[in-house]
């Protein structure tokens, strides 16, 4: 076709207005091809990709990889006609050549961004995001693009570009900075699985507490419990500390570590109506019965005058509370068996005496667990006052009510 619009020209010449005629009928003809390749050939790719049984395929579609694609095809046409235009063909092909290098720059980004969306929809890219990888590549792409461009431009070799560019790499990798950062603490992140798509994280520098998103070359996104979105640097997650919370849900058990604070005046030796009461206590009456023999056994052996409560060995309220505590948690449902559990008594200070729950539940949604932690604690407030023990609070106007 292109031969013989140059007989044609070479044979009758051509006039301005055939000029401008072969003008509007190139870029009708480029329209027509650009519609067919639309219309056309994305409709038949569109039948085949819905037929194919893979995936992949579809995201490609999805993310309109083959409609980028598409926009060569005029360019394509236009090219081809160049000759017909001798004294402007060199730059016809030149703003074409460009042309198609942006069209390729869009290809792509559209085609890292459904590489990325198919390896999410495999199980470990949790633990191996992509995403940060797939920007540096992008990010190298677009430079060496812009780097043919400006040689196209000016005619130049591009390595004669590149050249130049070397001299400039100081302030290229200060304009990069956050790129660089993020690349490295990727690999680290990536390299160290210190982070994962899914992740439930805390970082209170950045008032960050919920499950991870996203992670880019330069940032990772946590969505907060509150819905809200925190953006966080990636270099950040290396340089300042985080809590991930996945060893917690991975072990399947959540922890309770909470304190009750006991009034250390209301603390005593058990006397025999106590023991008497304490023994119609369930979980504790096999403990009340040989704590008891033991405790006698030992006294009678040393010979020891129990007359006076301070003499020999006695039983208190606050330990058989503490024992009674920690056979609720054992006989709990909703408590974890095999994890650590106890009852431990801590430094005593101004607020009482301190008695801690350290066990975890074995149930680590966090709904549930705020909700088996806190009938815990109703249970075990409203049970102290059983063992002739108060829970220390600071007087209020109640109180003061009460003296008067």
């Amino acid at each position: 076709m292109i031969e013989i619009f140059n007989n044609f020209i070479s044979r009758y010449g051509i006039s301005s207005q055939l000029s401008y005629f072969l003008i509007i009928s190139i870029i009708f003809l480029s329209i027509i091809i650009d519609i067919i390749a639309k219309k056309v050939i994305l409709n038949l790719t569109s039948k085949s990709v819905k037929r194919s049984k893979v995936k992949w395929d579809d995201v490609l579609f999805q993310e309109k990889v083959f409609h980028r694609l598409s926009h060569i095809t005029p360019a394509l046409v236009i090219s081809m006609f160049a000759p017909v235009f001798p004294a402007f063909q060199e730059i016809i092909r030149k703003f074409i050549f460009i042309y198609i290098v942006v069209v390729g720059l869009s290809v792509a980004t559209s085609l890292t961004r459904a590489v990325d969306i198919i390896y999410r929809s495999k199980e470990f890219s949790r633990h191996r995001p992509i995403k940060g990888y797939l920007q540096v590549v992008l990010i190298f792409i677009f430079i060496i693009a812009g780097i043919i461009i400006i040689a196209t431009l000016m005619d130049e070799s591009p390595l004669t570009l590149l050249g130049g560019i070397g001299a400039m790499t100081a302030v290229i990798t200060l304009i990069f900075k956050d790129s660089v950062l993020g690349l490295v603490a990727g690999i680290q992140l990536s390299a160290n699985n210190m982070v994962s798509l899914g992740d439930w994280i805390s970082m209170p520098k950045y008032d960050a507490d919920g499950d991870v998103i996203d992670i880019t070359l330069n940032t990772v996104k946590v969505q907060n419990w509150d819905m809200t979105i925190t953006t966080i640097p990636s270099y950040a997650l290396i340089s300042d500390s985080f809590t991930n919370w996945k060893g917690m849900e991975q072990s399947g058990g959540r922890r309770i570590k909470r304190a009750i604070y006991i009034d250390m005046t209301s603390i005593s030796f058990c006397d025999e109506e106590m023991i008497t009461r304490y023994r119609k206590i369930q979980y504790i009456d096999q403990y009340i019965t040989n704590k008891k023999q033991e405790v006698d056994t030992y006294n009678q052996k040393l010979n020891i005058d129990t007359t006076n409560m301070v003499n020999g060995r006695r039983m208190t309220n606050i330990g058989t509370f503490r024992v009674y505590v920690e056979q609720y948690l054992r006989n709990h449902p909703k408590i974890h068996e095999t994890m650590t559990l106890m009852v431990r008594q801590l430094p005593s200070t101004e607020h009482g005496l301190p008695i801690e729950i350290y066990a975890f539940t074995n149930d680590i949604t966090w709904e549930r667990y705020e909700a088996i932690q806190s009938d815990l604690f109703d249970h075990v407030m409203a049970i102290v006052p059983q063992f002739d023990l108060r829970v220390f609070q600071n007087p209020t106007g109640y109180d003061w009510r009460e003296y008067k």
